[in-house]
């Protein structure tokens, strides 16, 4: 008697900790995931989910923006095939991961596409720059980050012209010069 009152004593458990053990496991539930990932998810990239690219009205222009109104971004020292914003750089701008696509009703001159980054993720571009987020615009319709000298570069808000925001009269597109690399 005393070694099946042991056995029972002994087996739940054992038998919690394993259906515990084979629940988490079994989860079908997603984890939340950062903005960034690490460079040692390199899968990561290759089922690229859709961001949706819109514009925005700021006191300087038109400018486009990500789904929660925050202000995008090229980097002059990139190039249309590779991001040279790695490192400590990404703290401050995170890359826009995903495939990009307009918002319903929006129209955009210029072409979406994508680059491959180092770590395997798919960051999204506008006529040809890769585009990221600035840290410290904490609100939508911020534009803190456009004109910085930050990371070895300029930092621009990108319009939906693809010029550089500068003037009021930037978001119309009649005094601004074209938004080139290397400036």
């Amino acid at each position: 008697m005393r070694n099946r009152w042991a056995a029972k004593l002994f087996a739940a458990p054992l038998l919690i900790g394993g259906v515990a053990l084979i629940a988490a496991c079994g989860s079908s539930t997603p984890s939340a995931s950062p903005a960034t990932h690490s460079p040692s998810s390199p899968a990561s990239g290759t089922h690229a989910s859709t961001v949706t690219i819109m514009t925005r009205s700021t006191s300087k222009g038109t400018v486009l923006t990500n789904a929660q109104g925050k202000t995008l971004y090229w980097f002059a020292i990139d190039t249309p095939t590779a991001s040279k914003c790695t490192g400590t750089c990404l703290q401050y701008w995170p890359p826009v991961i995903g495939k990009p696509a307009a918002a319903a009703g929006t129209s955009l001159p210029k072409g979406f596409g994508t680059i491959t980054r180092s770590n395997g993720q798919i960051q999204a571009t506008y006529d040809g720059h890769p585009l990221y987020t600035y840290a410290a615009d904490t609100a939508p319709g911020m534009i803190g980050g456009n004109g910085l000298n930050l990371s070895g570069g300029l930092w621009w808000a990108m319009t939906p012209t693809g010029a550089k925001l500068g003037s009021a009269s930037a978001g119309s597109g009649s005094s601004s010069s074209g938004g080139g690399y290397g400036y």
